[in-house]
C-alpha cells in the first residue's frame, strides 16, 4: 500500500461525499502499518527484530465504517485476493472434509489450506462472528495452519478477541483459536458515536410498519409496483435434500413470510442458495425477539449476514419500529448489527 494510501481515504471519502472522520484515519494508519510490515522485502524481514503479524483484527459497534474501511484496503491491494462471508467459506471447508474423509483431520486441514493459498494470498472475512459449536471446534487448527502457509487474514467484528464465541457451548475448545488471533493480529478498535447507517440522508424508506390493514395495502402496493409486467413462478431449491419452495417469485424478486424462512431448519447453506435466486427481496411479518424464539432470531441474523453481503435490496413488514426491536439475551450483539444493517438494506437505492 503506498504512502499516500491516507491521502486516497480521504479523497475516497470526497467523492463519496463521506464525513472524513479523524478515528476512521487512525484505522488507515493502523491499516498502512500493517501493510507496510507484510510487505517488506525478504531481507527487511530477516533482519527486522519485530514479529510481523498476519491478521489484522478490527472492531467496534455497529454502523461506525469498519466495512467501509476494509473495503477500501482490500480493493486497493495488487496481489491474489479473496473476499468470503464467513459462514460461505466454513460451509467450503466442510464440504472439502466431506469429500476428502478418508483422510484423517490433520491432513484434510492441511490440504485445504494449500488449496486456498493457491487461490489467495489474503483473505478478508466481514462481520466474523462464531454462532456454531462445529466451526468454534476448528477454528484453532485451522487458522494456525493458515498462518503457517503465510496467508494473511483481515477481518472485521462488533466484538473483541478475547469476547468471540461468549458463553457459547464447550467455549474451552475455542480458546486455541483466541490464542492464535491475538498471537498473530493486529487488534484495533474503532469507536465512533453515531451510526452512519441511521444518519439523515439514509433514512429507511421501505421499512412497512405495524402489521395492520394500512401497512398491508402499503407493501402490497409497493410489491404490485416492482413486480408489474413481471412473470409469476414458483421455483424449488433444494440443498442436500432439505426443499425450500417459493411461490411469489417474479424474475429474481422474491418475497416470503418470516416463518417460511426462519421458523424451519434453514442454515447458511440454505440462505446463500436462496439468495443465487433473488435480486430484491421483501420479507413479512418480522416478530419481537426473546429467549422463547431465539433460534428463529440466530437465522434471521444468518439471513440478514447473507442479504447485506451477496448487496440484495430489502424491504419488510413488522408490527414495530426498527429501533423498538428486542433480542434474546445471547443475541443482543450481533442483533444490534443485524438491526443496523436493516435501515441500510429498506434503504438502498433498487433499480
Amino acid at each position: 500500500m503506498p504512502k499516500k494510501f491516507e491521502k486516497e481515504f480521504i479523497s475516497y471519502c470526497e467523492n463519496q461525499n463521506l464525513e472524513v472522520n479523524p478515528n476512521q484515519i487512525k484505522v488507515i494508519k493502523k491499516l498502512e502499518d500493517y501493510h507496510n510490515s507484510n510487505y517488506k522485502s525478504f531481507f527487511s524481514k530477516l533482519f527486522s527484530k519485530q514479529k510481523t503479524k498476519k491478521g489484522f483484527y478490527l472492531y467496534g459497534g455497529v454502523g461506525v465504517g469498519k466495512t467501509m474501511i476494509l473495503n477500501f484496503f482490500y480493493d486497493h491491494l495488487e496481489e491474489k485476493k479473496l473476499k468470503k462471508h464467513f459462514n460461505e467459506f466454513m460451509l467450503g471447508f466442510h464440504d472439502f472434509v466431506h469429500e476428502q474423509k478418508e483422510k484423517n483431520e490433520e491432513n484434510v486441514i492441511n490440504q485445504f489450506v494449500k488449496n486456498l493459498k493457491s487461490k489467495a494470498s489474503l483473505v478478508y472475512f466481514d462481520e466474523f462472528q462464531v454462532t456454531n459449536i462445529v466451526d468454534a471446534m476448528i477454528l484453532g487448527k485451522l487458522f494456525e495452519q493458515i498462518f503457517k502457509e503465510d496467508i494473511k487474514i483481515i477481518l472485521t467484528s462488533n466484538t473483541k478477541i478475547s469476547e468471540l464465541y461468549k458463553e457459547g457451548l464447550q467455549r474451552e475448545q475455542f480458546i486455541p483459536f483466541i490464542k492464535i488471533m491475538e498471537d498473530q493480529s493486529i487488534e484495533y478498535e474503532l469507536k465512533i458515536e453515531d451510526d452512519y447507517r441511521k444518519s439523515n440522508d439514509n433514512q429507511k424508506q421501505r421499512y412497512f410498519f405495524p402489521l395492520n390493514q394500512e401497512t398491508n395495502f402499503k407493501i402490497n402496493k409497493f410489491f404490485r409496483t416492482i413486480t408489474k409486467d413481471k412473470k409469476q413462478s414458483s421455483i424449488k431449491i433444494n440443498v442436500k435434500g432439505r426443499e425450500f419452495k417459493i411461490e411469489n417469485f417474479y424474475e429474481g424478486i422474491v418475497r416470503c413470510d418470516f416463518n417460511q424462512l426462519c421458523d424451519q431448519n434453514l442454515g447458511a447453506e440454505d440462505y446463500l442458495e436462496i439468495i443465487k435466486n433473488c435480486k430484491f427481496m421483501v420479507i413479512d411479518q418480522i416478530p419481537q425477539f426473546n429467549d422463547v424464539n431465539s433460534n428463529q432470531q440466530q437465522r434471521f441474523i444468518t439471513l440478514l449476514d447473507v442479504i447485506y453481503d451477496k448487496n440484495i435490496s430489502l424491504a419488510v413488514t413488522a408490527d414495530i419500529n426498527l429501533d423498538q426491536f428486542t433480542s434474546s439475551r445471547l443475541l443482543e450483539k450481533p442483533f444490534k448489527r443485524t438491526i443496523s444493517r436493516l435501515y441500510e438494506l429498506t434503504s438502498k437505492e433498487y433499480n
